[in-house]
Protein backbone atom coordinates (compact mmCIF):
# COMPACT_ATOMS: atom_id res chain seq x y z
CA UNK A 1 0.00 0.00 0.00
CA UNK A 2 1.27 3.47 -0.93
CA UNK A 3 2.39 5.67 1.91
CA UNK A 4 -0.44 8.11 1.72
CA UNK A 5 -2.91 5.67 0.73
CA UNK A 6 -5.66 5.87 3.77
CA UNK A 7 -6.70 9.19 2.39
CA UNK A 8 -7.22 10.28 5.49
CA UNK A 9 -5.06 12.95 8.27
CA UNK A 10 -3.64 13.77 11.82
CA UNK A 11 -2.04 16.28 13.25
CA UNK A 12 -0.28 16.60 16.22
CA UNK A 13 -0.04 13.62 18.20
CA UNK A 14 -3.35 12.72 19.88
CA UNK A 15 -3.97 11.41 23.50
CA UNK A 16 -4.21 7.33 24.12
CA UNK A 17 -7.70 6.64 24.19
CA UNK A 18 -8.92 5.19 27.65
CA UNK A 19 -12.56 3.74 28.25
CA UNK A 20 -15.42 5.98 29.10
CA UNK A 21 -14.16 7.48 32.88
CA UNK A 22 -16.72 10.26 34.02
CA UNK A 23 -15.05 13.04 36.14
CA UNK A 24 -15.75 16.41 36.32
CA UNK A 25 -16.99 19.17 34.01
CA UNK A 26 -13.80 21.26 32.65
CA UNK A 27 -14.56 24.09 30.41
CA UNK A 28 -13.55 24.15 26.64
CA UNK A 29 -12.37 26.89 24.55
CA UNK A 30 -15.06 27.58 21.58
CA UNK A 31 -14.39 28.87 18.34
CA UNK A 32 -15.53 32.73 18.01
CA UNK A 33 -18.22 32.97 15.88
CA UNK A 34 -17.71 32.69 12.15
CA UNK A 35 -19.90 33.19 8.99
CA UNK A 36 -23.56 30.92 9.26
CA UNK A 37 -23.37 27.66 7.14
CA UNK A 38 -26.19 27.55 4.55
CA UNK A 39 -29.56 26.61 5.97
CA UNK A 40 -29.93 23.07 6.41
CA UNK A 41 -32.99 21.02 7.47
CA UNK A 42 -34.07 21.48 11.00
CA UNK A 43 -34.80 17.96 12.95
CA UNK A 44 -36.31 18.18 15.71
CA UNK A 45 -36.36 14.65 17.61
CA UNK A 46 -38.62 14.65 20.46
CA UNK A 47 -38.98 12.30 22.50
CA UNK A 48 -42.65 10.86 21.94
CA UNK A 49 -41.86 11.25 18.24
CA UNK A 50 -38.47 9.16 18.39
CA UNK A 51 -40.30 6.54 20.07
CA UNK A 52 -43.11 6.11 17.92
CA UNK A 53 -40.59 6.02 14.70
CA UNK A 54 -37.70 3.86 16.82
CA UNK A 55 -39.42 0.74 15.61
CA UNK A 56 -38.82 2.17 11.87
CA UNK A 57 -35.69 3.16 12.41
CA UNK A 58 -34.45 -0.45 14.07
CA UNK A 59 -36.11 -2.42 10.80
CA UNK A 60 -34.33 0.08 8.28
CA UNK A 61 -31.18 1.07 9.97
CA UNK A 62 -28.63 -1.50 8.54
CA UNK A 63 -29.82 -1.79 5.36
CA UNK A 64 -30.37 1.84 4.60
CA UNK A 65 -28.06 4.20 6.65
CA UNK A 66 -25.10 5.00 4.82
CA UNK A 67 -22.18 4.09 7.00
CA UNK A 68 -19.58 6.20 4.66
CA UNK A 69 -19.07 4.71 1.72
CA UNK A 70 -17.56 1.21 -0.27
CA UNK A 71 -15.05 2.89 -2.17
CA UNK A 72 -13.55 6.11 -1.92
CA UNK A 73 -14.61 7.64 -5.45
CA UNK A 74 -13.51 10.92 -6.56
CA UNK A 75 -16.95 11.44 -7.08
CA UNK A 76 -17.62 11.04 -3.01
CA UNK A 77 -15.25 13.15 -3.27
CA UNK A 78 -16.32 15.86 -5.79
CA UNK A 79 -19.62 15.87 -4.13
CA UNK A 80 -19.05 16.75 -0.41
CA UNK A 81 -16.37 19.52 -2.16
CA UNK A 82 -19.76 21.25 -3.72
CA UNK A 83 -21.62 20.90 -0.63
CA UNK A 84 -18.68 22.48 1.41
CA UNK A 85 -18.56 25.47 -1.27
CA UNK A 86 -22.19 25.73 -1.25
CA UNK A 87 -22.45 25.72 3.34
CA UNK A 88 -19.49 28.54 3.09
CA UNK A 89 -16.16 26.88 2.38
CA UNK A 90 -14.41 29.87 0.64
CA UNK A 91 -12.40 29.42 -2.83
CA UNK A 92 -9.01 27.73 -2.25
CA UNK A 93 -5.99 27.17 -3.47
CA UNK A 94 -6.33 23.31 -3.99
CA UNK A 95 -8.85 21.00 -5.22
CA UNK A 96 -9.45 17.08 -4.69
CA UNK A 97 -7.97 15.39 -7.81
CA UNK A 98 -7.37 11.62 -8.33
CA UNK A 99 -3.60 11.13 -7.93
CA UNK A 100 -0.91 8.61 -8.07
CA UNK A 101 0.13 8.44 -4.27
CA UNK A 102 -3.29 7.98 -2.22
CA UNK A 103 -5.93 7.83 -4.99
CA UNK A 104 -7.21 10.81 -4.48
CA UNK A 105 -6.02 13.79 -2.51
CA UNK A 106 -5.75 17.54 -2.59
CA UNK A 107 -4.04 19.14 -5.47
CA UNK A 108 -2.30 22.46 -5.91
CA UNK A 109 -4.49 24.80 -8.54
CA UNK A 110 -1.60 27.27 -8.98
CA UNK A 111 1.93 27.39 -7.64
CA UNK A 112 2.39 27.78 -3.83
CA UNK A 113 5.34 29.44 -1.74
CA UNK A 114 6.91 27.99 1.24
CA UNK A 115 5.52 29.29 4.38
CA UNK A 116 2.29 30.53 2.74
CA UNK A 117 -1.24 29.78 4.71
CA UNK A 118 -3.46 26.80 3.03
CA UNK A 119 -6.86 25.55 3.53
CA UNK A 120 -8.61 27.65 5.63
CA UNK A 121 -12.16 25.83 6.95
CA UNK A 122 -14.44 27.99 9.10
CA UNK A 123 -15.63 27.05 12.02
CA UNK A 124 -19.10 26.17 11.19
CA UNK A 125 -17.79 23.35 8.32
CA UNK A 126 -16.03 22.23 11.67
CA UNK A 127 -17.27 19.48 13.95
CA UNK A 128 -16.18 19.02 17.67
CA UNK A 129 -18.16 18.23 20.68
CA UNK A 130 -20.00 21.47 20.49
CA UNK A 131 -22.02 21.01 17.02
CA UNK A 132 -25.27 20.67 17.04
CA UNK A 133 -27.18 17.66 16.83
CA UNK A 134 -29.80 17.14 14.70
CA UNK A 135 -31.33 14.78 17.74
CA UNK A 136 -30.93 17.92 20.24
CA UNK A 137 -32.88 15.41 22.89
CA UNK A 138 -30.15 12.28 22.28
CA UNK A 139 -27.31 15.17 22.81
CA UNK A 140 -28.50 16.61 25.93
CA UNK A 141 -28.76 13.11 27.90
CA UNK A 142 -25.12 12.49 26.75
CA UNK A 143 -24.13 16.00 27.94
CA UNK A 144 -26.16 15.77 31.42
CA UNK A 145 -24.41 12.64 31.56
CA UNK A 146 -20.88 14.18 31.19
CA UNK A 147 -19.78 11.76 28.37
CA UNK A 148 -16.44 12.56 27.31
CA UNK A 149 -15.31 14.09 24.16
CA UNK A 150 -14.41 10.92 21.99
CA UNK A 151 -17.26 9.14 22.95
CA UNK A 152 -19.65 11.84 22.55
CA UNK A 153 -18.00 12.59 18.93
CA UNK A 154 -18.12 8.77 17.80
CA UNK A 155 -22.35 8.71 19.19
CA UNK A 156 -22.27 12.09 17.27
CA UNK A 157 -21.30 10.33 13.79
CA UNK A 158 -23.31 7.39 14.43
CA UNK A 159 -26.13 9.85 15.23
CA UNK A 160 -26.12 12.41 12.21
CA UNK A 161 -25.43 8.88 10.20
CA UNK A 162 -28.67 7.63 11.07
CA UNK A 163 -30.82 10.93 10.25
CA UNK A 164 -29.39 10.41 6.49
CA UNK A 165 -30.28 13.33 4.71
CA UNK A 166 -31.93 15.20 7.51
CA UNK A 167 -28.42 15.36 8.52
CA UNK A 168 -26.60 18.88 7.63
CA UNK A 169 -23.51 16.71 7.88
CA UNK A 170 -24.63 13.91 5.38
CA UNK A 171 -22.62 14.50 2.21
CA UNK A 172 -19.52 14.39 4.89
CA UNK A 173 -20.89 10.98 6.15
CA UNK A 174 -21.31 9.40 2.84
CA UNK A 175 -17.69 10.59 1.79
CA UNK A 176 -16.23 8.84 4.62
CA UNK A 177 -15.03 5.14 4.40
CA UNK A 178 -17.33 2.48 5.32
CA UNK A 179 -14.44 -0.18 6.69
CA UNK A 180 -10.69 1.50 7.27
CA UNK A 181 -8.01 -0.63 7.09
CA UNK A 182 -7.05 0.12 11.04
CA UNK A 183 -6.47 -2.60 13.00
CA UNK A 184 -9.39 -1.49 14.77
CA UNK A 185 -11.18 -3.82 12.06
CA UNK A 186 -8.82 -6.65 11.62
CA UNK A 187 -10.57 -9.34 13.69
CA UNK A 188 -8.29 -11.47 16.46
CA UNK A 189 -7.82 -14.78 14.30
CA UNK A 190 -5.84 -11.57 11.74
CA UNK A 191 -4.33 -10.24 14.27
CA UNK A 192 -2.97 -13.31 15.53
CA UNK A 193 -2.04 -14.92 12.47
CA UNK A 194 -0.20 -11.90 10.78
CA UNK A 195 1.11 -9.29 13.38
CA UNK A 196 2.33 -12.35 15.86
CA UNK A 197 5.90 -11.08 15.67
CA UNK A 198 5.25 -7.49 16.27
CA UNK A 199 3.98 -5.68 19.77
CA UNK A 200 1.71 -3.75 17.82
CA UNK A 201 -0.51 -6.65 18.19
CA UNK A 202 -1.13 -6.14 21.76
CA UNK A 203 -1.58 -2.29 20.94
CA UNK A 204 -4.39 -3.08 18.65
CA UNK A 205 -6.12 -5.69 20.99
CA UNK A 206 -5.98 -3.08 23.58
CA UNK A 207 -7.06 -0.55 21.47
CA UNK A 208 -10.20 -2.84 20.35
CA UNK A 209 -10.83 -3.77 24.28
CA UNK A 210 -10.73 -0.32 25.34
CA UNK A 211 -13.45 0.76 22.27
CA UNK A 212 -15.44 -2.40 23.37
CA UNK A 213 -15.21 -1.26 27.04
CA UNK A 214 -16.45 2.16 26.27
CA UNK A 215 -19.29 0.75 24.09
CA UNK A 216 -20.81 -1.75 27.24
CA UNK A 217 -20.75 1.26 29.89
CA UNK A 218 -22.63 3.75 27.15
CA UNK A 219 -24.97 1.18 26.54
CA UNK A 220 -25.47 0.06 30.36
CA UNK A 221 -25.73 3.62 31.60
CA UNK A 222 -27.04 5.81 29.08
CA UNK A 223 -28.46 3.76 25.54
CA UNK A 224 -30.31 1.26 27.44
CA UNK A 225 -32.05 3.86 29.62
CA UNK A 226 -33.27 6.00 26.70
CA UNK A 227 -34.17 2.81 23.76
CA UNK A 228 -36.53 5.12 22.04
CA UNK A 229 -33.40 7.78 21.65
CA UNK A 230 -30.21 4.98 21.31
CA UNK A 231 -31.97 2.26 19.55
CA UNK A 232 -29.44 -0.81 19.56
CA UNK A 233 -29.74 -1.52 15.67
CA UNK A 234 -28.18 1.89 15.22
CA UNK A 235 -26.14 2.03 18.05
CA UNK A 236 -24.58 -0.85 18.42
CA UNK A 237 -20.95 -2.05 18.98
CA UNK A 238 -20.49 -2.34 15.07
CA UNK A 239 -21.06 1.30 13.79
CA UNK A 240 -19.50 2.16 17.25
CA UNK A 241 -16.47 0.93 15.74
CA UNK A 242 -16.78 2.65 12.34
CA UNK A 243 -17.64 5.95 14.34
CA UNK A 244 -14.31 5.41 16.24
CA UNK A 245 -12.33 4.22 13.70
CA UNK A 246 -13.26 7.47 12.16
CA UNK A 247 -11.94 9.38 15.25
CA UNK A 248 -8.81 7.26 14.97
CA UNK A 249 -7.71 8.23 11.57
CA UNK A 250 -9.03 11.90 11.04
CA UNK A 251 -9.92 13.49 14.58
CA UNK A 252 -7.11 15.91 14.98
CA UNK A 253 -5.87 18.32 17.86
CA UNK A 254 -5.56 21.92 17.67
CA UNK A 255 -2.71 23.11 19.53
CA UNK A 256 -3.48 26.83 19.81
CA UNK A 257 -7.09 25.70 21.26
CA UNK A 258 -5.41 23.94 24.36
CA UNK A 259 -5.64 20.54 22.25
CA UNK A 260 -8.98 20.70 21.53
CA UNK A 261 -10.06 17.56 19.20
CA UNK A 262 -11.95 18.23 15.86
CA UNK A 263 -12.89 16.66 12.87
CA UNK A 264 -12.55 19.38 9.63
CA UNK A 265 -14.22 17.52 6.38
CA UNK A 266 -12.65 17.93 3.05
CA UNK A 267 -9.02 18.68 5.30
CA UNK A 268 -9.23 14.59 5.76
CA UNK A 269 -8.59 14.57 2.02
CA UNK A 270 -4.82 15.41 2.37
CA UNK A 271 -2.73 12.87 2.57
CA UNK A 272 0.36 12.06 4.77
CA UNK A 273 4.48 12.32 4.01
CA UNK A 274 6.88 11.19 5.72
CA UNK A 275 9.15 13.99 4.64
CA UNK A 276 6.60 17.09 5.69
CA UNK A 277 6.39 18.40 9.30
CA UNK A 278 3.37 20.83 8.97
CA UNK A 279 0.07 20.02 10.37
CA UNK A 280 -3.70 21.68 10.79
CA UNK A 281 -4.45 24.25 13.26
CA UNK A 282 -7.04 27.05 14.37
CA UNK A 283 -5.62 30.74 12.97
CA UNK A 284 -7.04 33.53 15.14
CA UNK A 285 -6.11 36.33 12.20
CA UNK A 286 -8.14 34.71 9.78
CA UNK A 287 -10.76 32.57 12.05
CA UNK A 288 -10.61 29.62 10.53
CA UNK A 289 -8.49 25.75 10.22
CA UNK A 290 -5.41 26.25 8.39
CA UNK A 291 -1.48 24.73 7.98
CA UNK A 292 1.23 26.39 6.52
CA UNK A 293 3.61 24.97 4.30
CA UNK A 294 7.27 23.84 4.67
CA UNK A 295 8.02 23.83 0.83
CA UNK A 296 6.75 25.32 -2.03
CA UNK A 297 4.43 23.40 -4.60
CA UNK A 298 3.89 23.99 -8.15
CA UNK A 299 0.37 24.56 -10.21
CA UNK A 300 -1.22 20.14 -10.54
CA UNK A 301 1.58 18.85 -7.40
CA UNK A 302 -0.61 16.88 -4.88
CA UNK A 303 0.35 18.98 -1.26
CA UNK A 304 0.57 16.71 1.93
CA UNK A 305 0.30 17.10 5.64
CA UNK A 306 2.30 15.15 8.55
CA UNK A 307 -0.20 12.81 10.70
CA UNK A 308 2.90 13.22 12.95
CA UNK A 309 5.80 11.36 13.95
CA UNK A 310 4.63 7.86 14.02
CA UNK A 311 6.02 4.22 13.90
CA UNK A 312 5.30 2.49 10.52
CA UNK A 313 3.30 0.52 13.66
CA UNK A 314 1.14 3.79 14.92
CA UNK A 315 0.47 4.55 11.30
CA UNK A 316 -1.20 1.15 10.52
CA UNK A 317 -2.83 0.66 13.95
CA UNK A 318 -5.09 4.21 13.24
CA UNK A 319 -5.06 4.66 9.36
CA UNK A 320 -4.34 1.35 7.48
CA UNK A 321 -1.18 1.58 5.48
CA UNK A 322 2.50 1.48 5.63
CA UNK A 323 5.07 3.86 4.34
CA UNK A 324 7.55 2.38 1.87
CA UNK A 325 10.79 0.58 3.74
CA UNK A 326 13.36 3.15 4.85
CA UNK A 327 11.13 6.40 4.19
CA UNK A 328 10.03 7.32 7.77
CA UNK A 329 12.67 8.37 9.94
CA UNK A 330 10.23 7.84 12.54
CA UNK A 331 9.76 4.71 12.21
CA UNK A 332 10.45 2.36 14.96
CA UNK A 333 10.21 -1.22 16.46
CA UNK A 334 8.88 -1.89 20.21
CA UNK A 335 12.02 -4.52 21.49
CA UNK A 336 9.95 -6.50 24.79
CA UNK A 337 12.13 -7.35 27.67
CA UNK A 338 11.47 -9.59 30.47
CA UNK A 339 12.75 -10.23 33.86
CA UNK A 340 13.65 -14.11 34.69
CA UNK A 341 11.56 -15.50 37.04
CA UNK A 342 14.23 -17.65 37.62
CA UNK A 343 16.44 -14.61 39.19
CA UNK A 344 16.78 -14.75 42.78
CA UNK A 345 15.94 -11.31 43.04
CA UNK A 346 12.84 -11.62 40.78
CA UNK A 347 10.49 -10.18 44.03
CA UNK A 348 12.29 -7.32 44.55
CA UNK A 349 13.01 -6.11 40.92
CA UNK A 350 9.52 -6.57 40.19
CA UNK A 351 8.97 -4.84 43.12
CA UNK A 352 11.27 -1.60 42.55
CA UNK A 353 9.81 -1.64 38.87
CA UNK A 354 5.62 -1.89 40.02
CA UNK A 355 6.79 1.46 42.30
CA UNK A 356 7.88 2.86 39.07
CA UNK A 357 5.06 2.25 37.21
CA UNK A 358 6.71 -0.58 35.19
CA UNK A 359 6.16 -4.55 34.63
CA UNK A 360 8.45 -7.55 34.68
CA UNK A 361 7.86 -7.48 30.83
CA UNK A 362 8.02 -4.16 29.34
CA UNK A 363 8.46 -2.79 25.68
CA UNK A 364 10.62 0.14 24.59
CA UNK A 365 11.01 1.84 21.28
CA UNK A 366 14.39 0.61 19.10
CA UNK A 367 14.79 3.26 16.03
CA UNK A 368 17.72 2.80 13.58
CA UNK A 369 19.53 4.76 15.13
CA UNK A 370 19.98 3.44 18.41
CA UNK A 371 17.70 2.95 21.62
CA UNK A 372 16.73 4.75 24.90
CA UNK A 373 18.66 5.02 27.90
CA UNK A 374 15.22 3.92 29.85
CA UNK A 375 15.74 0.56 27.79
CA UNK A 376 19.57 0.05 28.94
CA UNK A 377 18.35 1.12 32.52
CA UNK A 378 16.08 -1.99 32.70
CA UNK A 379 18.49 -4.02 31.23
CA UNK A 380 21.06 -3.05 33.66
CA UNK A 381 18.19 -4.09 36.65
CA UNK A 382 17.36 -7.19 34.93
CA UNK A 383 21.02 -8.76 35.55
CA UNK A 384 22.12 -7.20 38.45
CA UNK A 385 23.28 -9.32 40.78
CA UNK A 386 21.65 -9.69 44.44
CA UNK A 387 24.80 -7.74 45.74
CA UNK A 388 23.54 -4.73 43.80
CA UNK A 389 19.70 -4.69 45.88
CA UNK A 390 20.37 -1.56 47.47
CA UNK A 391 20.21 -0.07 43.54
CA UNK A 392 17.33 -1.99 42.50
CA UNK A 393 14.81 1.22 42.48
CA UNK A 394 17.29 3.53 41.46
CA UNK A 395 17.52 1.19 38.28
CA UNK A 396 14.02 1.02 38.37
CA UNK A 397 13.54 4.90 38.43
CA UNK A 398 15.80 5.06 35.60
CA UNK A 399 13.55 2.56 33.17
CA UNK A 400 10.85 4.60 34.14
CA UNK A 401 10.01 7.78 31.81
CA UNK A 402 7.99 9.22 34.63
CA UNK A 403 10.81 10.29 36.83
CA UNK A 404 13.37 13.14 36.69
CA UNK A 405 16.13 10.91 38.04
CA UNK A 406 19.13 10.35 35.87
CA UNK A 407 18.58 7.72 33.66
CA UNK A 408 22.34 7.66 32.19
CA UNK A 409 23.75 5.45 34.20
CA UNK A 410 26.66 2.82 33.71
CA UNK A 411 27.84 -0.11 35.41
CA UNK A 412 30.84 -1.49 33.86
CA UNK A 413 30.91 -4.72 35.80
CA UNK A 414 28.01 -5.52 34.52
CA UNK A 415 27.85 -3.78 31.40
CA UNK A 416 28.71 -6.96 29.26
CA UNK A 417 26.05 -9.02 30.77
CA UNK A 418 23.39 -6.03 30.27
CA UNK A 419 24.38 -5.64 26.14
CA UNK A 420 24.09 -9.61 25.94
CA UNK A 421 20.79 -9.51 27.38
CA UNK A 422 19.18 -7.06 24.86
CA UNK A 423 21.32 -9.17 22.23
CA UNK A 424 19.51 -11.83 23.32
CA UNK A 425 15.86 -10.13 23.48
CA UNK A 426 16.52 -8.66 20.21
CA UNK A 427 17.69 -12.02 18.56
CA UNK A 428 13.93 -14.32 19.88
CA UNK A 429 12.24 -10.90 17.98
CA UNK A 430 14.21 -11.56 14.84
CA UNK A 431 13.67 -14.88 14.80
CA UNK A 432 9.54 -14.58 14.94
CA UNK A 433 9.68 -11.87 12.30
CA UNK A 434 12.16 -14.11 9.84
CA UNK A 435 9.76 -17.52 10.56
CA UNK A 436 6.61 -15.29 9.77
CA UNK A 437 7.89 -13.51 7.28
CA UNK A 438 9.24 -17.21 5.71
CA UNK A 439 5.50 -18.69 5.95
CA UNK A 440 3.67 -15.76 4.77
CA UNK A 441 3.88 -17.13 0.86
CA UNK A 442 2.19 -20.57 2.11
CA UNK A 443 -0.77 -19.06 4.21
CA UNK A 444 -4.02 -20.57 3.80
CA UNK A 445 -6.55 -18.23 1.54
CA UNK A 446 -10.42 -19.06 0.73
CA UNK A 447 -10.42 -19.07 -2.81
CA UNK A 448 -14.59 -19.39 -2.83
CA UNK A 449 -14.84 -15.55 -2.00
CA UNK A 450 -12.48 -13.55 -4.20
CA UNK A 451 -13.72 -10.70 -2.08
CA UNK A 452 -12.90 -12.21 1.18
CA UNK A 453 -9.79 -13.24 -0.65
CA UNK A 454 -8.51 -9.58 -1.89
CA UNK A 455 -8.89 -8.55 1.71
CA UNK A 456 -6.50 -11.08 3.20
CA UNK A 457 -4.26 -10.77 0.48
CA UNK A 458 -4.14 -6.97 1.48
CA UNK A 459 -3.94 -7.54 4.98
CA UNK A 460 -1.51 -9.94 4.69
CA UNK A 461 0.55 -7.55 2.36
CA UNK A 462 0.46 -4.95 5.21
CA UNK A 463 1.71 -7.27 7.48
CA UNK A 464 4.66 -8.52 5.63
CA UNK A 465 5.51 -4.80 5.30
CA UNK A 466 5.29 -4.06 8.62
CA UNK A 467 7.25 -7.04 9.75
CA UNK A 468 10.29 -6.06 6.87
CA UNK A 469 10.64 -2.76 8.33
CA UNK A 470 10.69 -3.61 12.14
CA UNK A 471 12.82 -6.99 11.38
CA UNK A 472 14.89 -4.14 9.44
CA UNK A 473 15.18 -1.96 12.77
CA UNK A 474 16.17 -4.82 14.86
CA UNK A 475 19.06 -6.42 11.84
CA UNK A 476 20.82 -2.76 12.74
CA UNK A 477 20.47 -3.13 16.49
CA UNK A 478 21.80 -6.58 16.44
CA UNK A 479 24.78 -5.51 14.31
CA UNK A 480 25.71 -2.15 17.01
CA UNK A 481 24.87 -4.77 19.89
CA UNK A 482 27.49 -7.46 18.50
CA UNK A 483 30.14 -4.45 17.63
CA UNK A 484 29.89 -2.99 21.17
CA UNK A 485 30.06 -6.34 22.86
CA UNK A 486 32.89 -7.45 20.34
CA UNK A 487 34.79 -4.28 21.25
CA UNK A 488 34.31 -4.82 25.04
CA UNK A 489 35.41 -8.83 25.06
CA UNK A 490 38.43 -7.61 22.75
CA UNK A 491 39.10 -4.68 25.41
CA UNK A 492 38.80 -6.80 28.73
CA UNK A 493 41.47 -9.37 26.57
CA UNK A 494 43.75 -6.77 25.68
CA UNK A 495 43.58 -5.51 29.27
CA UNK A 496 44.16 -9.59 30.91
CA UNK A 497 47.02 -9.47 28.74
CA UNK A 498 48.83 -6.91 29.93
CA UNK A 499 48.06 -7.74 33.17
CA UNK A 500 49.49 -11.27 32.79
CA UNK A 501 52.54 -9.61 31.47
CA UNK A 502 52.98 -6.80 34.09
CA UNK A 503 52.77 -10.16 36.70
CA UNK A 504 55.51 -11.65 35.20
CA UNK A 505 57.75 -9.41 35.06
CA UNK A 506 57.23 -8.51 38.86
CA UNK A 507 57.74 -11.88 39.46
Amino acid sequence: MAEAASRIFHTSLLPPFYPLRRGPHKPRPRFPPGPSPAPATKVVCSVPAAAASAAARASEARRVIPWGCDVDSLENASALQGWLSDSGLPPQKMAIQRVDVGERGLVALKNVRKGEKLLFVPPPLVITADSEWGCAEAGEVLKKNSVPDWPLLAIYLISEASLMGSSRWSNYISALPRQPYSLLYWTRAELDRYLEASQIRERAIERITNVIGTYDDLRSRIFSKHPELFPEEVFNLETFKWSFGILFSRLVRLPSMDGRVALVPWADMLNHSCEVETFLDYDSSSRGIVFTTDRPYQAGEQVFISYGRKSNGELLLSYGFVPKEGTNPSDSVELLLSLKKSDKSYSQKLEALRKHGLSASQCFPVQITGWPVELMAYAYLAVSPPSMSSQFEELAAAASNKTTTRKDMRFPEIEEQALQYILDSCESSISKYSKFLQESGSMDLDVTSPKQLNRRLFLKQLAVDLCTSERRILFRAQYILRRRLRDLRSGELRALTLFNGLRKLFK
